[in-house]
C-alpha cells in the first residue's frame, strides 16, 4: 500500500438562486462557509478546490467582507483554487452561445479583480452537460471542468476499477477540455465520521497499470464539523495527497476520450439522471420562465443594438433568471414562490430598461411566446402585458411593468383537473344546477366540466381594435355540450375587458352553474401583503377571513397589492356569488403561499337557442 499513491481533490461549492431569503444566505454561511474556511486555514496538508457563485461571493463581499482576508491567503500560498463558471450559477445548457460566455467572463472578472488570480477551471450547475459546451468553455479559458462519476458510467468511459475513473479529456468541434470526475457517493460516505477508513478502502481498490500513474477523484464536500473532519484527513499516511486540479492539470498525460450524453446530475431524493430540457417539457412554471427568458433575450438583442449601456443593464437582470436553481425541482426552487417572483421582476425589469426610451403603443400581437408551435394573442401597452392562449382562451401571464411584478407567476395544485397544469386567469368550469359555494376550490368545481384544458376556435382577431374572439363549439359527447361559450377578449387603457357570450345550441331548455376561476399571484396572503374588498353599486366592504372563505351579491372585487402599491380591481356587469381561497402547494413539507383564487359562480337558465352574457373588466393601477 505505500508504494501506491492517491491525489485527492476536496471540493466545496455553494450557491444560493436570486430571491432566496436573507436569512438562508446567514445560515449558508454560518453553518458552512465560514467554518470551512477556518478550518481549512488550520491544517495546512489539506489542500481544496472552491466553487462559490457570484451571487454568494457578492453576498460575503457585502456582509462579512472580513472573510476575503482569509481566502485571500489560502489562495496565495496556494492551499486553495477558486475554480470559475457563470456567475448567476445558470444552467449552461439553456443559454445562448453569448450568455454561455457573458456569466463565464464576468465571474473570471469578478475572481480576478477581487483575488488577482484567473482561474483555471470551472464548475458546472447541477453538472448539466451538452457537448456544444466544450467550446464556450475552451474560448473563456476553461482547461477542466467536473462531471459526476455516473456521467462517466453512462458515456462507457472505462474504469481504472469497478465504479473508479480517470480524468478523460472531452472533444467538439475540434475545442478540447479535461474533465475529472466527482464522486458524490465516495463524498457522502467520507463525511460519515470514519475518512481514514474510506481512504484506505480506495488505495487498496484502485488498480494501478503503471508505477507512479496517479488517479484523481474529487469528494465533494457537505455540511460537516470540518475541523474533526480534517484533523482526521491530516493523519492519513503519505500515500494520500490532497491537491487541486491546477498543480496537476499540466502534469496528466495520455488521457482516454469520452464524449458525454447530455445530461445533468439530480439532487438527492431524485434518482434518476434527466436531460434538463425534460424538466421545461413537464413543468410548466419552469416553462414559462424559460420562454419569458428567451422572449426577454430577443428583445435586447433586437432593440439595444447600438446602446452598450443599456444593454449591460438589462443583461445583467437577465442573467440573473438563468440561475440553475430556478429550473430545479429541490428548494429553493421552481416551486419556490421568491425565487420565481425574483426571476419575474429581473424579466420585467430588463423589459421596462429596454422601453425606457421608446413609447409603447397599445397593440395585439399573434407569435408563438411560450414555444409550443402554436400562436399566443399578446395585448401591450405602456403598462401592461396580457398573454392569451387559445387552449382555455385564458391568461396566462398578466405584467404590470410599474411594478415588474407578473400576476400570473402561480404554480399548480398536484390534484384534481388541474393536477400539473399551468394556473390561468378566466378558465371556466360548466357544473350543476345548484352547485354550492363550498363545491368550488382551487382544484375546480365537484362535478363540473373543466373548459380550461379544452381548445378554442378563433372566430375574430382585430388588431385596430385590439380585439380577439374565441369560441368553444357545442360538443355533444360532454356534459352541457349542447352549450357553445364565446369570449372576446378587448384591452382598453390599463385594463382588459372579457365578454362571455353562452348559448343553448340544443333543442331543449339547459340548467347549470357557470364558474370561471381568477387566480392572480401577490407577495403574500396576510393582512401585511394584501387586502380584499368586496365592491356592490359604489359601496365597497373588506372580506374579512372566515370559514368558509364565501362573499355574496357582489359587482366585483378590489385587491390592494400593499407592497407592489398597486391596485386591481375586477368588476362584473353581472352579480355574483363566490369563493376567495389562497393557494399553497410547493415542496412537501414546507408548503407556502402561491397564489390567490377567485371563484365566481352563476346559475344558468338558457331555453333552446337563447344565449346568456356577462361582461368581466380586470383594471390595474397604482394605488392612490
Amino acid at each position: 500500500m505505500m508504494n501506491q499513491k492517491l491525489n485527492l481533490i476536496l471540493c466545496a461549492y455553494a450557491h444560493l438562486p436570486s430571491g432566496t431569503p436573507e436569512e438562508k444566505f446567514e445560515a449558508l454561511y454560518d453553518t458552512e462557509i465560514k467554518p470551512l474556511i477556518a478550518a481549512l486555514d488550520k491544517f495546512n496538508r489539506i489542500n481544496m478546490v472552491i466553487h462559490y457563485s457570484g451571487v454568494i461571493l457578492n453576498w460575503i463581499e457585502k456582509r462579512h467582507p472580513e472573510l476575503f482576508m482569509l481566502l485571500e491567503d489560502l489562495l496565495s500560498r496556494k492551499q486553495a483554487e477558486f475554480l470559475g463558471g457563470g456567475f448567476y450559477a445558470p444552467a449552461f445548457t439553456l443559454l445562448p452561445l453569448a450568455d454561455r460566455i457573458g456569466q463565464i467572463e464576468k465571474l473570471t472578472t469578478y475572481l480576478r479583480k477581487r483575488f488577482g488570480k484567473r482561474p483555471q477551471g470551472c464548475w458546472l450547475p447541477a453538472m448539466a452537460w451538452e457537448q456544444n459546451l466544450v467550446g464556450p468553455l475552451n474560448s473563456c479559458g476553461m482547461n477542466y471542468t467536473f462531471l459526476e462519476d455516473s456521467q462517466f458510467s453512462a458515456a462507457g468511459a472505462k474504469s481504472v476499477a469497478e465504479g473508479i475513473y480517470s480524468p478523460c479529456i472531452t472533444e467538439d468541434q475540434g475545442k478540447l477540455i479535461t474533465v475529472f470526475p466527482v464522486y458524490e457517493t465516495l463524498g457522502s460516505e467520507l463525511l460519515k465520521g470514519k475518512p481514514l477508513e474510506v481512504l484506505g478502502a480506495l488505495l487498496e481498490k484502485i488498480n494501478h497499470g503503471k508505477d507512479g500513474e496517479i488517479e484523481t477523484m474529487v469528494l465533494p464536500m457537505g455540511r460537516t464539523k470540518y475541523e474533526n473532519l480534517f484533523a482526521e484527513l491530516s493523519k492519513a499516511d503519505a500515500g494520500v495527497n490532497y491537491t487541486c486540479p491546477a498543480k496537476i492539470f499540466k502534469n496528466l498525460r495520455s488521457l482516454g476520450k469520452v464524449y458525454f450524453p447530455g445530461v445533468w446530475a439530480q439532487p438527492d431524493g431524485f434518482k434518476e439522471e434527466t436531460n434538463p430540457r425534460k424538466l421545461l417539457a413537464a413543468n410548466p412554471e419552469a416553462s414559462g420562465i424559460y420562454a419569458k427568458k428567451i422572449y426577454v433575450h430577443t428583445l435586447i438583442n433586437n432593440q439595444l443594438r447600438g446602446d452598450k449601456t443599456r444593454k449591460h443593464t438589462a443583461l445583467e437582470e437577465l442573467w440573473k433568471v438563468q440561475d440553475s436553481g430556478i429550473f430545479r425541482p429541490e428548494s429553493p426552487g421552481i416551486f419556490n414562490s421568491k425565487v420565481r417572483k425574483a426571476a419575474y421582476h429581473s424579466l420585467l425589469y430588463a423589459e421596462k430598461i429596454i422601453r425606457e426610451k421608446k413609447k409603447i403603443a397599445p397593440s395585439l400581437s399573434v407569435f408563438d411566446f411560450d414555444l409550443d408551435g402554436e400562436g399566443e394573442f399578446i395585448f401591450q401597452d405602456d403598462k401592461l402585458n396580457c398573454f392569451i392562449k387559445s387552449r382555455g382562451a385564458g391568461i396566462f401571464e398578466l405584467d404590470y411593468l410599474p411594478s415588474a411584478w407578473n400576476y400570473l407567476d402561480t404554480l399548480a395544485v398536484n390534484t384534481g383537473a388541474l393536477k400539473g397544469k399551468q394556473r390561468c386567469t378566466f378558465v371556466d368550469w360548466l357544473a350543476p344546477f345548484g352547485t354550492q359555494l363550498a363545491d368550488s376550490s382551487p382544484e375546480g368545481v365537484k362535478d363540473g366540466r373543466f373548459c380550461g384544458e379544452e381548445e378554442f376556435e378563433v372566430s375574430e382577431t382585430d388588431r385596430i381594435h385590439r380585439r380577439v374572439a374565441f369560441r368553444l363549439p357545442a360538443k355533444a359527447n360532454l356534459p352541457w355540450g349542447e352549450v357553445e361559450i364565446g369570449k372576446t377578449w378587448q384591452q382598453k387603457k390599463n385594463a382588459i375587458v372579457l365578454d362571455y357570450l353562452l348559448k343553448n345550441t340544443g333543442t331543449e331548455t339547459v340548467i347549470f352553474t357557470f364558474c370561471t376561476s381568477i387566480d392572480l399571484s401577490f407577495p403574500g396572503d396576510g393582512e401585511r401583503f394584501l387586502i380584499v374588498f368586496s365592491l356592490h353599486d359604489g359601496e365597497k366592504e373588506i372580506i374579512a377571513p372566515n370559514d368558509d372563505n364565501t362573499f355574496r351579491n357582489v359587482n366585483g372585487l378590489e385587491f390592494q397589492d400593499i407592497n407592489n402599491e398597486t391596485l386591481i380591481v375586477l368588476e362584473s356587469s353581472r352579480s355574483f356569488d363566490g369563493r376567495i381561497m389562497h393557494v399553497r402547494s410547493g415542496v412537501s413539507g414546507d408548503e407556502e403561499y402561491q397564489s390567490t383564487c377567485v371563484m365566481p359562480l352563476f346559475y344558468v337558465s338558457l331555453e333552446a337557442g337563447k344565449t346568456w352574457k356577462t361582461v368581466f373588466s380586470l383594471k390595474i393601477s397604482s394605488l392612490p
